[in-house]
Protein backbone atom coordinates (compact mmCIF):
# COMPACT_ATOMS: atom_id res chain seq x y z
CA UNK A 1 0.00 0.00 0.00
CA UNK A 2 1.07 3.35 -0.18
CA UNK A 3 1.62 6.07 2.33
CA UNK A 4 -1.60 7.71 1.26
CA UNK A 5 -4.67 7.39 4.42
CA UNK A 6 -5.77 3.80 4.58
CA UNK A 7 -9.39 5.08 5.40
CA UNK A 8 -11.41 6.45 2.80
CA UNK A 9 -15.10 7.32 1.16
CA UNK A 10 -17.22 7.20 -1.70
CA UNK A 11 -19.65 10.00 -2.13
CA UNK A 12 -20.66 11.64 -5.58
CA UNK A 13 -22.88 14.95 -5.55
CA UNK A 14 -25.39 13.13 -7.68
CA UNK A 15 -26.38 11.81 -4.44
CA UNK A 16 -27.84 15.21 -3.77
CA UNK A 17 -30.54 14.65 -6.56
CA UNK A 18 -32.56 12.13 -5.39
CA UNK A 19 -34.20 14.12 -2.18
CA UNK A 20 -37.38 15.26 -1.05
CA UNK A 21 -37.49 18.42 1.27
CA UNK A 22 -40.62 16.56 3.23
CA UNK A 23 -39.07 13.44 3.89
CA UNK A 24 -36.36 12.58 6.41
CA UNK A 25 -34.24 10.59 3.87
CA UNK A 26 -33.09 13.21 2.21
CA UNK A 27 -29.84 15.52 0.50
CA UNK A 28 -29.15 17.63 4.20
CA UNK A 29 -28.23 13.91 5.55
CA UNK A 30 -25.20 13.38 3.28
CA UNK A 31 -24.89 17.41 3.20
CA UNK A 32 -24.16 17.55 7.30
CA UNK A 33 -21.81 14.63 6.80
CA UNK A 34 -19.25 16.27 4.36
CA UNK A 35 -19.98 20.12 5.70
CA UNK A 36 -18.62 18.62 9.20
CA UNK A 37 -16.01 17.04 7.67
CA UNK A 38 -14.47 19.92 6.01
CA UNK A 39 -15.53 22.12 9.08
CA UNK A 40 -12.59 19.93 11.07
CA UNK A 41 -10.06 19.63 8.30
CA UNK A 42 -10.83 15.82 7.86
CA UNK A 43 -10.69 15.52 4.37
CA UNK A 44 -7.00 15.11 4.23
CA UNK A 45 -7.15 12.14 6.46
CA UNK A 46 -8.97 10.58 4.03
CA UNK A 47 -9.01 9.07 0.29
CA UNK A 48 -11.72 10.10 -1.87
CA UNK A 49 -13.19 7.42 -4.46
CA UNK A 50 -15.85 8.59 -6.60
CA UNK A 51 -18.03 5.85 -7.61
CA UNK A 52 -19.70 4.76 -11.10
CA UNK A 53 -22.96 3.76 -11.90
CA UNK A 54 -23.76 -0.20 -11.11
CA UNK A 55 -24.99 -1.77 -14.06
CA UNK A 56 -27.98 -3.49 -14.21
CA UNK A 57 -25.81 -7.16 -14.93
CA UNK A 58 -24.66 -5.98 -11.35
CA UNK A 59 -27.75 -5.07 -9.95
CA UNK A 60 -29.15 -8.54 -11.00
CA UNK A 61 -26.82 -10.77 -8.89
CA UNK A 62 -29.35 -9.44 -5.94
CA UNK A 63 -32.59 -8.32 -7.42
CA UNK A 64 -34.60 -9.32 -9.94
CA UNK A 65 -34.98 -8.12 -13.50
CA UNK A 66 -39.06 -7.50 -12.98
CA UNK A 67 -37.75 -5.04 -9.84
CA UNK A 68 -35.27 -3.39 -11.87
CA UNK A 69 -37.62 -2.69 -14.96
CA UNK A 70 -40.30 -1.74 -12.77
CA UNK A 71 -38.39 0.91 -10.80
CA UNK A 72 -36.81 2.04 -14.25
CA UNK A 73 -40.24 2.76 -15.43
CA UNK A 74 -41.79 4.57 -12.63
CA UNK A 75 -38.83 6.80 -12.77
CA UNK A 76 -39.47 7.33 -16.35
CA UNK A 77 -43.22 7.96 -15.90
CA UNK A 78 -42.36 10.41 -13.33
CA UNK A 79 -43.81 8.56 -10.39
CA UNK A 80 -43.56 9.95 -6.84
CA UNK A 81 -43.33 7.21 -4.74
CA UNK A 82 -42.68 3.74 -5.02
CA UNK A 83 -44.61 2.68 -1.69
CA UNK A 84 -46.08 4.62 1.01
CA UNK A 85 -42.74 5.46 2.50
CA UNK A 86 -40.37 5.28 -0.27
CA UNK A 87 -40.48 8.15 -2.53
CA UNK A 88 -38.98 8.55 -6.64
CA UNK A 89 -37.94 11.70 -8.63
CA UNK A 90 -37.30 11.26 -12.28
CA UNK A 91 -33.57 10.65 -11.56
CA UNK A 92 -34.16 8.15 -8.27
CA UNK A 93 -33.52 4.98 -11.03
CA UNK A 94 -29.98 6.73 -12.48
CA UNK A 95 -28.67 7.73 -8.85
CA UNK A 96 -29.79 4.36 -6.88
CA UNK A 97 -27.67 2.72 -9.70
CA UNK A 98 -24.59 5.24 -8.90
CA UNK A 99 -25.46 4.32 -5.02
CA UNK A 100 -24.98 0.42 -5.52
CA UNK A 101 -22.01 1.58 -7.64
CA UNK A 102 -20.97 3.07 -4.61
CA UNK A 103 -20.97 0.17 -2.35
CA UNK A 104 -18.89 -1.76 -5.05
CA UNK A 105 -16.49 0.92 -4.98
CA UNK A 106 -15.76 0.58 -1.76
CA UNK A 107 -15.56 -3.00 -1.74
CA UNK A 108 -13.28 -3.11 -4.47
CA UNK A 109 -11.19 -0.54 -3.18
CA UNK A 110 -10.45 -2.65 0.01
CA UNK A 111 -10.63 -6.05 -1.63
CA UNK A 112 -7.85 -4.65 -3.97
CA UNK A 113 -5.69 -3.22 -1.04
CA UNK A 114 -5.85 0.04 -1.89
CA UNK A 115 -7.98 0.66 1.42
CA UNK A 116 -8.14 -1.00 4.41
CA UNK A 117 -11.72 0.65 5.60
CA UNK A 118 -13.88 2.25 3.08
CA UNK A 119 -16.90 3.92 3.90
CA UNK A 120 -19.55 4.27 1.14
CA UNK A 121 -21.53 7.37 1.63
CA UNK A 122 -24.35 6.76 -0.81
CA UNK A 123 -27.89 7.85 -0.75
CA UNK A 124 -30.25 6.12 -1.90
CA UNK A 125 -29.79 3.80 1.44
CA UNK A 126 -30.23 0.22 1.09
CA UNK A 127 -30.93 -2.58 3.46
CA UNK A 128 -34.44 -3.10 3.13
CA UNK A 129 -34.40 -3.55 -0.43
CA UNK A 130 -34.96 -6.94 -1.19
CA UNK A 131 -34.97 -8.95 -4.32
CA UNK A 132 -37.91 -8.29 -5.70
CA UNK A 133 -38.94 -4.74 -4.33
CA UNK A 134 -37.54 -1.67 -3.01
CA UNK A 135 -39.41 -0.32 0.52
CA UNK A 136 -38.26 1.68 3.68
CA UNK A 137 -36.64 4.27 1.56
CA UNK A 138 -34.50 1.89 0.16
CA UNK A 139 -34.32 1.12 -3.99
CA UNK A 140 -31.52 -1.01 -4.41
CA UNK A 141 -30.09 -2.94 -1.74
CA UNK A 142 -26.57 -1.74 -2.11
CA UNK A 143 -24.52 -3.72 1.06
CA UNK A 144 -26.10 -6.99 -0.86
CA UNK A 145 -24.99 -6.16 -4.15
CA UNK A 146 -21.43 -5.50 -2.71
CA UNK A 147 -21.56 -8.84 -0.54
CA UNK A 148 -22.60 -10.63 -3.22
CA UNK A 149 -19.47 -9.37 -5.87
CA UNK A 150 -16.91 -9.72 -2.92
CA UNK A 151 -17.83 -13.17 -2.77
CA UNK A 152 -17.88 -14.08 -6.12
CA UNK A 153 -15.13 -11.70 -8.00
CA UNK A 154 -12.68 -12.60 -4.73
CA UNK A 155 -13.92 -16.06 -4.38
CA UNK A 156 -14.34 -15.73 -0.62
CA UNK A 157 -16.12 -17.61 1.53
CA UNK A 158 -16.62 -16.12 5.02
CA UNK A 159 -18.12 -12.70 5.00
CA UNK A 160 -19.28 -11.13 8.31
CA UNK A 161 -22.19 -8.46 7.58
CA UNK A 162 -23.03 -6.87 10.65
CA UNK A 163 -26.16 -4.06 10.40
CA UNK A 164 -26.18 -2.02 13.82
CA UNK A 165 -28.91 0.78 12.03
CA UNK A 166 -32.23 0.86 14.64
CA UNK A 167 -34.03 -1.18 12.08
CA UNK A 168 -33.70 -4.64 10.72
CA UNK A 169 -32.22 -5.39 7.40
CA UNK A 170 -34.72 -7.45 6.56
CA UNK A 171 -33.12 -6.87 2.39
CA UNK A 172 -29.95 -8.20 3.06
CA UNK A 173 -31.41 -11.35 5.62
CA UNK A 174 -33.42 -12.59 2.47
CA UNK A 175 -30.44 -11.91 0.12
CA UNK A 176 -27.96 -14.21 2.23
CA UNK A 177 -30.83 -16.17 4.23
CA UNK A 178 -29.78 -19.59 2.87
CA UNK A 179 -25.98 -18.63 2.48
CA UNK A 180 -23.23 -19.67 4.86
CA UNK A 181 -20.66 -18.02 3.48
CA UNK A 182 -22.38 -14.84 5.29
CA UNK A 183 -23.28 -14.43 8.81
CA UNK A 184 -25.85 -11.77 8.90
CA UNK A 185 -25.31 -10.36 12.51
CA UNK A 186 -28.16 -7.38 13.07
CA UNK A 187 -28.72 -5.65 16.69
CA UNK A 188 -32.50 -3.45 16.26
CA UNK A 189 -35.24 -2.04 18.05
CA UNK A 190 -38.28 -4.19 18.54
CA UNK A 191 -40.96 -3.52 17.80
CA UNK A 192 -40.08 -1.02 14.57
CA UNK A 193 -40.10 -0.59 11.05
CA UNK A 194 -40.44 -4.03 9.26
CA UNK A 195 -41.80 -6.19 11.69
CA UNK A 196 -38.73 -8.49 10.97
CA UNK A 197 -36.18 -9.69 12.57
CA UNK A 198 -36.69 -11.73 15.26
CA UNK A 199 -34.88 -14.34 17.45
CA UNK A 200 -35.91 -17.43 16.03
CA UNK A 201 -35.00 -15.59 12.13
CA UNK A 202 -31.89 -17.90 11.85
CA UNK A 203 -31.09 -18.95 8.38
CA UNK A 204 -32.49 -22.07 6.38
CA UNK A 205 -30.89 -25.11 4.08
CA UNK A 206 -26.97 -24.33 4.54
CA UNK A 207 -27.52 -21.02 5.55
CA UNK A 208 -29.41 -22.72 8.74
CA UNK A 209 -27.31 -20.58 12.12
CA UNK A 210 -26.13 -17.73 9.87
CA UNK A 211 -28.52 -15.39 10.76
CA UNK A 212 -28.32 -14.17 13.78
CA UNK A 213 -31.32 -11.48 14.81
CA UNK A 214 -30.92 -9.00 18.03
CA UNK A 215 -34.08 -7.21 18.69
CA UNK A 216 -33.78 -5.54 21.39
CA UNK A 217 -36.66 -3.13 22.53
CA UNK A 218 -37.05 0.66 23.06
CA UNK A 219 -34.95 2.62 25.33
CA UNK A 220 -31.35 0.02 25.26
CA UNK A 221 -28.66 2.07 25.64
CA UNK A 222 -24.55 1.81 25.57
CA UNK A 223 -24.99 -0.39 28.11
CA UNK A 224 -26.82 -3.18 26.83
CA UNK A 225 -25.35 -2.87 23.52
CA UNK A 226 -21.72 -3.31 24.91
CA UNK A 227 -23.29 -6.40 26.06
CA UNK A 228 -24.62 -7.69 22.52
CA UNK A 229 -21.10 -7.15 21.24
CA UNK A 230 -19.43 -8.43 23.91
CA UNK A 231 -21.58 -11.65 24.37
CA UNK A 232 -22.82 -12.10 20.70
CA UNK A 233 -20.61 -10.56 18.02
CA UNK A 234 -17.36 -10.82 19.37
CA UNK A 235 -17.54 -14.38 20.08
CA UNK A 236 -19.71 -14.67 16.98
CA UNK A 237 -16.54 -13.42 14.88
CA UNK A 238 -14.20 -15.68 16.65
CA UNK A 239 -16.42 -19.06 15.52
CA UNK A 240 -16.68 -17.38 12.05
CA UNK A 241 -13.51 -16.13 11.59
CA UNK A 242 -14.56 -13.61 8.93
CA UNK A 243 -12.57 -12.78 5.63
CA UNK A 244 -14.14 -9.73 5.12
CA UNK A 245 -16.61 -7.46 7.48
CA UNK A 246 -19.03 -5.55 6.40
CA UNK A 247 -20.92 -3.16 7.95
CA UNK A 248 -24.46 -1.30 7.74
CA UNK A 249 -23.92 1.72 9.77
CA UNK A 250 -27.09 3.30 10.04
CA UNK A 251 -26.95 5.91 13.23
CA UNK A 252 -30.46 6.02 13.85
CA UNK A 253 -30.03 4.19 17.32
CA UNK A 254 -28.69 8.01 18.06
CA UNK A 255 -30.51 9.26 21.04
CA UNK A 256 -32.49 11.78 19.56
CA UNK A 257 -33.10 10.60 15.87
CA UNK A 258 -36.76 10.83 15.23
CA UNK A 259 -37.51 7.54 14.04
CA UNK A 260 -36.49 5.69 17.04
CA UNK A 261 -36.05 4.91 20.39
CA UNK A 262 -33.03 3.98 21.74
CA UNK A 263 -30.91 5.56 23.44
CA UNK A 264 -26.90 5.04 22.00
CA UNK A 265 -24.44 8.08 22.90
CA UNK A 266 -21.23 8.64 20.54
CA UNK A 267 -19.67 6.96 22.58
CA UNK A 268 -21.95 4.09 22.17
CA UNK A 269 -21.19 4.28 18.67
CA UNK A 270 -17.26 4.60 19.15
CA UNK A 271 -17.86 1.32 21.04
CA UNK A 272 -19.38 -0.38 18.16
CA UNK A 273 -16.67 1.11 15.64
CA UNK A 274 -13.94 -0.25 18.26
CA UNK A 275 -15.31 -3.67 18.10
CA UNK A 276 -15.82 -3.52 14.55
CA UNK A 277 -12.06 -2.77 13.72
CA UNK A 278 -11.19 -5.07 16.42
CA UNK A 279 -12.67 -7.75 14.54
CA UNK A 280 -11.22 -6.92 11.03
CA UNK A 281 -7.68 -6.26 12.63
CA UNK A 282 -8.00 -9.65 14.28
CA UNK A 283 -9.04 -11.35 11.05
CA UNK A 284 -9.68 -9.90 8.00
CA UNK A 285 -6.15 -7.91 7.78
CA UNK A 286 -8.02 -4.81 8.58
CA UNK A 287 -10.61 -4.86 5.61
CA UNK A 288 -13.60 -3.08 6.77
CA UNK A 289 -16.63 -1.69 3.82
CA UNK A 290 -19.18 0.48 5.70
CA UNK A 291 -22.39 1.52 4.13
CA UNK A 292 -24.30 4.73 5.39
CA UNK A 293 -27.46 3.23 6.09
CA UNK A 294 -30.01 5.29 8.33
CA UNK A 295 -29.76 8.75 10.84
CA UNK A 296 -32.20 11.34 10.44
CA UNK A 297 -30.98 13.83 13.22
CA UNK A 298 -28.37 15.71 11.52
CA UNK A 299 -26.47 16.70 13.92
CA UNK A 300 -26.20 12.99 15.27
CA UNK A 301 -25.95 11.53 12.56
CA UNK A 302 -22.82 13.31 11.16
CA UNK A 303 -21.07 13.21 14.54
CA UNK A 304 -21.66 9.56 14.67
CA UNK A 305 -20.26 9.01 11.45
CA UNK A 306 -16.71 10.46 11.95
CA UNK A 307 -16.85 9.11 15.27
CA UNK A 308 -16.83 6.26 13.73
CA UNK A 309 -14.29 7.23 10.77
CA UNK A 310 -12.14 8.28 13.58
CA UNK A 311 -12.32 4.66 15.64
CA UNK A 312 -10.99 2.98 12.09
CA UNK A 313 -8.71 5.42 11.11
CA UNK A 314 -7.05 5.63 14.76
CA UNK A 315 -7.51 9.74 14.47
CA UNK A 316 -6.71 11.50 17.50
CA UNK A 317 -9.94 13.42 17.91
CA UNK A 318 -11.91 13.56 21.21
CA UNK A 319 -15.16 11.80 21.16
CA UNK A 320 -17.98 14.35 21.86
CA UNK A 321 -19.10 13.48 25.69
CA UNK A 322 -22.79 14.43 25.38
CA UNK A 323 -24.86 12.11 27.62
CA UNK A 324 -27.64 10.22 26.45
CA UNK A 325 -30.61 9.87 28.78
CA UNK A 326 -30.91 7.49 30.94
CA UNK A 327 -33.94 5.07 30.10
CA UNK A 328 -35.92 2.16 31.13
CA UNK A 329 -36.49 -0.60 28.33
CA UNK A 330 -39.88 -0.70 27.62
CA UNK A 331 -41.77 -4.46 26.07
CA UNK A 332 -38.96 -6.67 26.70
CA UNK A 333 -35.91 -7.72 28.99
CA UNK A 334 -33.31 -6.90 26.75
CA UNK A 335 -30.96 -9.19 29.02
CA UNK A 336 -33.35 -12.23 28.87
CA UNK A 337 -33.68 -11.23 24.83
CA UNK A 338 -29.69 -11.28 24.87
CA UNK A 339 -29.71 -14.78 26.60
CA UNK A 340 -32.37 -16.29 24.29
CA UNK A 341 -30.57 -14.94 21.19
CA UNK A 342 -27.05 -16.89 22.48
CA UNK A 343 -29.29 -20.19 23.58
CA UNK A 344 -30.58 -19.86 19.77
CA UNK A 345 -27.23 -19.64 18.18
CA UNK A 346 -26.18 -22.60 16.78
CA UNK A 347 -22.73 -21.05 15.79
CA UNK A 348 -22.10 -20.10 19.39
CA UNK A 349 -22.98 -23.56 20.96
CA UNK A 350 -21.25 -25.55 18.42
Amino acid sequence: MSDKPQIGIVYHPNYFIHTNDNHPEKKERLQAILTQLKEEELFVKLQQLAPYPATADEIGTVHTKQHIEHLRGLCERRATYLDPDTYLTPQSYDVALLSAGGALTAMRAVMDNKLKTCYALSRPPGHHAEPNRGMGFCLFNNGAIATRHALEEYNLSRILYLDWDVHHGNGVQKTFYHDPRVLFVSIHQSPAYPGTGHVNETGEGEGKGYTVNIPLPPGCGDRHYAKVFDQIVMPLADKFKPELLMVSAGQDAYHEDPLAGMCISFEGFANMARHAKKIADKYTDGKAVLFLEGGYHLRGLSEAVITILSEFGGWERPINPEPAPNMTPMYDDPDAIIEAVKKASMLLNS
